[in-house]
Parts: structure tokens; sequence; C-alpha cells
């Protein structure tokens, strides 16, 4: 089996065990279109990339332009995709006719990886937002996004966090939208959330109001719920994250004094699998580097949302500068639909090692 049909078809799994039961479904029949082969699979299957969804993400690449096809009103794909019911074969020669009809389309489109921008993860960033502020005296925060996409992370202080009897985040009446995952474990703290700047970093960010089309093509068509939500945060976004290397992005923001009174914060959710080893080394020397001058008054926070050896989902830790605490504070669907929170001192086994800050 060829490396971009064992790409679509663990895509595939991934989609199904995520709630999409047409991803599923759209990207085992893609794998089976991959392996016949003919156009423009054989051109794919030549291509120098690494289609695995953890490399170059061949399959949410092809998946996105297909689904910017339909939401631009192509009549075939329409026939297919949701809500409408077709067999397997009808979904395999529509898509088979679009991408050979709308070729010129679909290769510009899979040039870009895809950029999804999940805004269910805010929910972690609300909940570890408040653990900060409980542990660093509620001062206002800096914060400090790597892998922004488009900065529709960046607005989680406009949004609401609700749990069982409980909510966080932004009042109700003023949020931009309310999350409401499937929330296990104690509430995080009642601390007074105070965002004072907010800014992030992205290799290739996307425009929030340029892009947003592109953004809503990456949505998965069976799951209206993350459009209203993706929608939502886009009619509240801010402007584009900044364009860079993450690595020597973070090392110049954090050579810049810390604002008085401050916690600076470091967070990415689901981002850091995708840089390159040297990025992460240079992330990594960089938050040393501002660690060893961190004090009461100007701390340092690390919180992150990603994927590790823990069990499912993805880990969520933090770490704490002057004294270098560390929290795992639970876990967490990437896509933010269930979290499991259970703040504990120390990593836990599976927890990212951080070999270069250990």
């Amino acid at each position: 089996m060829r490396p971009l049909t064992e790409a679509l078809l663990s895509q595939s799994r991934a989609c199904a065990a995520l709630g999409s039961p047409f991803m599923g479904r759209l990207m085992a029949v893609a794998a089976g279109l991959a392996e016949a082969g003919g156009p423009p699979w054989d051109d794919w299957h030549a291509r120098p990339w690494n289609p695995a969804t953890s490399a170059d993400s061949v399959p949410l690449r092809i998946a996105g332009a297909l689904h910017a096809l339909r939401r631009s009103g192509d009549a075939g794909l329409a026939a297919v995709y949701p809500p409408a019911e077709a067999s397997d074969t009808a979904l395999a020669e529509a898509v088979q006719d679009a991408l050979i009809r709308e070729a010129a389309f679909v290769d510009a489109f899979i040039a870009s990886p895809p950029q999804t921008n999940e805004v269910r993860r805010s929910a972690m960033l609300i909940a570890g937002a408040a653990e900060i502020a409980a542990r660093t005296g509620e001062r206002p925060m800096d914060w400090l996004e790597l892998g922004a996409s488009a900065g529709l992370n960046l607005r989680w202080h406009r949004y609401a966090l609700q749990g069982p009897g409980w909510a966080r985040g932004a009042p109700g009446e003023t949020a931009a939208l309310t999350l409401a995952p499937d929330w296990q474990g104690p509430p995080p703290p009642k601390a007074r959330l105070r965002l004072d700047r907010a800014r992030g970093v992205d290799l290739r960010p996307l425009d929030p109001t340029r892009d947003a089309e592109r953004l809503c093509a990456y949505l998965w068509p069976d799951q209206p719920d993350r459009l209203a939500l993706t929608q939502a945060a886009l009619a509240a976004a801010g402007p584009a994250p900044d364009a860079g290397d993450a690595g020597d992005w973070l090392a110049s923001r954090l050579a810049e004094p810390p604002l008085p009174g401050t916690t600076r914060v470091i967070g990415h959710t689901v981002a850091w699998q995708y840089f390159p080893e040297p990025t992460q080394r240079r992330a990594h020397d960089a938050i040393r580097k501002a660690a060893e001058t961190a004090t009461e008054d100007a701390p340092l926070a690390w919180l992150r949302v990603e994927a590790d050896e823990g069990g499912d989902g993805a880990g969520v830790t933090l770490r704490l500068w002057p004294g270098d605490r560390r929290l795992h504070l639970g876990r967490a669907d990437f896509h933010g639909r269930w979290i499991r929170w259970a703040p504990r001192e120390g990593f836990l086994p599976g927890s990212p090692a951080l070999p270069y800050l250990a």
C-alpha cells in the first residue's frame, strides 16, 4: 500500500473517532481512488512530500479543497455531501469527477497546509488561564501563541466557558460565543481573567477577513456546530497573527522587557508536533532564558495542549516560573469536545518530556 493511501485510511479512522462519519467515509473512498491510481493520484503519489497527517497532512488538504468546491456551489459534490445521502460508489464518482474537472483549483488549494484553527480549543485556554491567574495573583496577561493560524484562539477572553453548574470566561451576555464541552472534574478557579496583550505567530498565517472561506472549508461537512462557532469567532476576530518561524518569533518577543505587572504566557494547542526540531529547540532555548529572569512580580507561564502518550486526546500541562512549578491540568479532546480536568503537581507519565528544559 502506498504512503498516500495509508495516510488517507489513517485520517479516515481519526475523523470517525472525532465524530465525523462522513469524513470517515470520504477519506476511505479517497484511499480507494488513490490506490487505484490515475489522475490526479499518480502525480500526488510521486510528489516529494510526507502525506501523513502528522507531517504534510495531504488528506486534510484534499478534503479542504473538495469542501471548498462544495461550498462554492459545485453541483456534483452537493449531490453527495451532507445533508444529501449517497452510496460510497456515488461519492467516489463525484469526488473523482471534481478532482479532474477542477484540477487547477484543487492543485492551488492543496499547495498550502491545512489551517483548522479549532475554536473549541479555547475552552482549555480559558481554563488554563484561570489556573495561571489563581497562581500568579490575577495579574493581567501578555499572551504569546505559537501556531496561531488566523488568531481565533487569541480571542479566548471574548468567549464564555460553561460547565455543569458554573461559568468562566467572558460573561454570557457579552461573549462572542459560548463553549460547552463535556466537562469532567472540578471547575477551574474562579479567578479574574485579564488580557493586557495577545500576539501570535504562524508560518503561514491566515487573515480572518480575507481567508474566512478557506478556514470554513477545512471544517468537516457533517459538523455544523463547528461551522457556527467558527463563524461567530470570525465575526469577533482581531488582526492576523505575525508570519514567521515560531522559535525565532518567540525568542524575539521574550527578549523584550516584560510589561510591568503582567504574567507572560506562552500558549499553544496541537501545534508543537508540526514544528521542525530546530524550531522546537529555539523555542525551548528562548523559554529557558526567559525563565531564568522571571520574578514574582513578572512571572512566566507555559501552557501546552499537545499530543502525548498519556491516553486519549491531548495532555494539558502548565509550567510556572519563578520556581519551575510543573502541573498536569488534565486531558482534552483534540477538538475540545470533552475535557477531563484534574490539576495536580508534577507531569504524569506520558506527558511531554520537554528534553531541552528538563
